[in-house]
């Protein structure tokens, strides 16, 4: 059984099932997009970059590619094994399991960190925010991107699946802590309705699955998204 680092909140999509999270990592595009928004921020190239939540490792290769180092950070010691492999050519990537509220790195050690689909829902994530103002040089960027829980029809079957979730409290969260936000309208296309069957039940409870399954028609669902970003 893999290890898993005391204080990690629980991700059962991934944790559970990474080969669907795979597909679904494969899906979300346009492809570059996300990446595009946090650059007009602050662009890495040359930098240190903290991937925090890194899972398989998905994003670590494109980054190491404009970043002189990556490290990802990972809580879940089998997920990170499988980061580790995919990028064992890439001498300028480490992977560490770890968690957000305890990264494994040292102080002012990065220059832009970044959490996508991870360990930032707002309340409740305050430690892992100020481990970010631990880690990151002066100047330093900090991104977050997150569904947007607030908006289209993948938004409400996000709110009919964790219903104790609430998009308004969430933005008075960050709100209150300063970060800037910019909505990103991707979405996920699939090669098959197989694949996209098996994202949206690893996503939602099997009752909101099925009824979102019937909505949609072909293959490929609007992903509201959110970019949040603070400089340190």
């Amino acid at each position: 059984m893999a290890r898993i680092v005391n204080g990690a909140v629980p991700s059962p999509n991934i944790w559970n099932t990474p080969q669907v999270y795979e597909l679904e990592n494969r899906a979300v595009g346009p492809a570059g997009a996300v990446e595009a928004a946090m650059r007009a921020v602050r662009p890495w190239d040359g930098a240190t970059v903290l991937d925090i939540g890194c899972g398989t490792g998905f994003h670590l290769p494109a980054l190491a590619a404009d970043a002189a180092r990556v490290v990802g950070v990972e809580p879940h010691g089998g997920l990170a094994a499988r980061a580790a492999a995919r990028c064992a050519a890439l001498p300028n990537v480490a992977v560490r399991t770890g968690t957000a509220q305890a990264l494994p790195v040292p102080d002012a050690s990065a220059d832009v960190t970044m959490a996508r689909w991870a360990y930032f829902f707002g309340p409740g994530c305050e430690p892992g925010l100020r481990e970010l103002g631990r880690v990151l040089r002066r100047g330093g960027v900090a991104f977050v991107v997150d569904v947007d829980a607030s908006r289209d029809a993948f938004g409400r079957w996000f709110r009919r699946s964790v219903p104790s979730y609430s998009p308004e409290a969430v933005e008075r969260f960050w709100s209150r802590q300063g970060w800037r936000r910019e909505p990103l309208d991707l979405r996920m296309t699939f090669e098959s309705r197989a694949d996209l069957e098996a994202v949206l039940r690893i996503e939602f409870t099997p009752e909101v699955a099925e009824d979102a399954l019937r909505e949609i028609g072909g293959l490929e669902i609007a992903y509201p998204n959110v970019l949040r970003w603070r400089e340190f």
